[in-house]
């Protein structure tokens, strides 16, 4: 990389900037990535964290798709599924959503009622019983609760009995109780879904007992309103980042290149072999890559940390990393593209037209 060096030694303008440009792209690509991670999560954690596979719904009608805001089952679906010879279980689940009123502060909230073999995992107090509720931490902090309050839920008093993990869904924190109390809260005699666990059992079996639509739980998550359209709205963003960065790149080492000609013309005539000049032009561009999309993941991993604390942000290594990969892959991508003709000069071609 002798060439490769002094070119970045003699043209140090250029080159920074090119890597601040890198350094732009990839800071953007990283926080639009934990922000789409972070969304994700505000929509669907709390369906995430239930721990079985599938979700049985409410059959669409004609032309749309399972919703559990459209779904409604009676209440015996449960029951009815878990007769199916090889299901192992089949909770009911309400999802509702309310209001939540303390003596000092007040919540939009998601409710959702269901066996308590299904609520997170505990943090303080106990397992909720009839007329009691689970708050998730960040509601519970949010409201200033603790543990043996009162509060009133859609005109319901209940008790916060217990405080789990942080859940939401569809954007708004979540609190948990037991299917009648969910019954009581949400003035319904019905049930929104039936969690299931399917054991050997046939979907199509579920759905002939239950007369439901079965899905798996990942693919219960398109069944939250808006999740669809915003994680598609973001990740068309992110990847046009992509592509953007891709053309600027490229764009970038095909004028260098160009400039350059002379001087791997002469290379060339001296004995310089093709392969030689491909690799130290891929070499360079390796260099300002790592070192721009390095610098702009360091910067937004800070960002990051800071933007956590206000919006639904995740900062774990994939959100960083690998959105710093794909930027170095997709730039000596675009740098391949633009110096293959490095491989073919033809050094009495490239001096004469240099002359």
């Amino acid at each position: 990389m002798f060439i490769a060096l002094r070119d970045l030694r003699f043209a140090r303008g250029r080159f920074t900037l090119i890597s601040a440009v890198i350094g732009l792209m990839t800071l953007m690509v990283v926080l639009l990535t934990g922000l789409t991670a972070g969304l994700s999560a505000a929509s669907v954690s709390a369906v995430a964290a239930l721990p079985t596979t599938d979700i049985s719904l409410a059959p669409p009608t004609a032309g749309q798709s399972v919703a559990f805001a459209t779904s409604s089952l009676p209440a015996d679906t449960a029951r009815r599924i878990a007769t199916v010879p090889g299901v192992r279980a089949a909770h009911p689940v309400g999802i509702s959503t309310t209001r939540l009123q303390s003596a000092d502060a007040a919540a939009a909230v998601t409710v959702i009622g269901t066996d308590p073999t299904l609520f997170p995992p505990l943090l303080a107090g106990h397992v909720p019983g009839a007329g009691q509720i689970a708050l998730t931490r960040a509601l519970a902090e949010d409201a200033d609760l603790q543990t043996g309050e009162t509060v009133t839920v859609a005109g319901q008093q209940v008790v916060v009995a217990s405080i789990v993990t942080d859940t939401s869904l569809a954007h708004l924190p979540v609190l948990y109780t037991d299917i009648d109390t969910w019954q009581q809260i949400a003035h319904a005699d019905t049930i929104t879904a039936v969690a299931v666990d399917p054991g050997t059992a046939e979907t199509v079996a579920i759905d002939l007992a239950g007369g439901t639509t079965t899905v798996t739980r990942e693919a219960a998550f398109d069944a939250v309103g808006g999740f669809t359209s915003e994680q598609s709205s973001l990740n068309l963003m992110r990847w046009l980042l992509v592509g953007i960065s891709v053309l600027v790149v490229g764009s970038f080492f095909t004028v260098w290149t160009m400039q350059r000609a002379h001087d791997l013309a002469v290379v060339r005539a001296i004995g310089g072999t093709r392969g030689y000049l491909l690799r130290d032009a891929l070499g360079q561009a390796a260099l300002v890559l790592l070192v721009g999309a390095g610098l702009g993941a360091l910067v937004a991993t800070g960002l990051g940390a800071l933007a956590a604390t206000v919006v639904p942000f995740v900062l774990q290594p994939a959100t960083v990393a690998l959105p710093l990969l794909i930027m170095i892959a997709v730039g000596l991508l675009g740098a391949a593209v633009a110096v293959r003709n490095v491989s073919q000069v033809d050094p009495l071609t490239a001096l004469g037209a240099s002359r």
